[in-house]
């Protein structure tokens, strides 16, 4: 069992907390009973795993399935847990994965019908549980755009409790050059924006929800950005039927998404 937070591969894992660390290696830290069971269990390359003893007899099933697979896995003392997490709770249960964003074309090959799109969205978290919300609804890819966190941020992971696994991640600093991009797949841009010409639940608003098409969703603080809204071939609003004064980003895209999700579905029901 190692024992110390000096070990190299302890050294070299830790870096991985910082975004710079992650660029360089191009590695990223998963924690979490959920995170890693979906990581040994795809497509990602996973490296290492470090666990507790506590975590291995928790995860039995998780341990044995990364050794089945030739993964290495390390028993590390709970110090060494500590410095691996950037949580207040460490898991214990740490794998170290190659990063899996990959270029935007390649995520929208194929002809997709369901994307999301952030486009300078700073706050982890809300990455995180977009990400988790587009693989539930049945998106076909999760783009980032301009200045956005960085998917493999420890919080995004956490938040996306695996589904960064599940569907292609890309990300660009270019806002144009991703919605051009979403053009050339064949896709309406759709923004949305508390002030959108378009009601969600309009029955207008169907045939539009029901295509092809790029979800915009904007940063917490002021929404999406102007150019980026006046880019778009929609602004749709979500309407408030309470006193709330409006829905956070996560809930909101949820609710966007699953409404194209339903209307698609409706489609191919109707068709049948």
């Amino acid at each position: 069992m190692l024992g110390t937070e000096r070990t190299p591969r302890v050294v070299a894992a830790r870096k991985l907390l910082r975004r710079a660390g992650r660029e360089k290696a191009r590695r990223f830290l998963v924690e979490g009973a959920q995170a890693v069971r979906e990581a040994v269990t795809g497509e990602v390359r996973v490296h290492e795993l470090f666990a507790t003893p506590l975590a291995v007899e928790r995860n039995a099933d998780i341990v044995g399935i990364a050794e089945g697979q030739g993964i290495p896995v390390t028993v590390v003392g709970d110090r060494i847990a500590e410095v691996l997490s950037d949580t207040v709770t460490p898991q214990g249960l740490v794998a170290v994965c190659d990063l899996i964003d990959v270029p935007v074309a390649a995520a929208l090959d194929g002809s997709p019908h369901l994307v999301a799109v952030l486009a300078g969205v700073s706050e982890p978290g809300n990455a995180g549980t977009v990400v988790r919300a587009a693989d539930a609804a049945g998106a076909d890819a999760v783009l980032l755009a301009g200045d956005s966190v960085d998917p493999h941020n420890g919080k995004a992971v956490r938040a996306s409790t695996g589904s960064v696994f599940h569907l292609p991640v890309a990300r660009d600093r270019d806002t144009t050059r991703v919605l051009d991009a979403c053009r050339a797949a064949g896709l309406t841009l759709l923004a949305a924006d508390g002030h959108g010409e378009l009601d969600l639940h309009a029955p207008e608003a169907g045939e539009v929800l029901g295509g092809r098409v790029a979800w915009i969703f904007g940063g917490e603080a002021h929404g999406v950005p102007e150019t980026v809204l006046a880019a778009a071939d929609h602004r749709v609003r979500v309407p408030l039927y309470g006193r709330a004064e409006s829905l956070n980003l996560a809930a909101a895209a949820a609710v966007c998404l699953y409404a194209s999700a339903a209307h698609r579905r409706s489609r191919i029901t109707d068709r049948a």
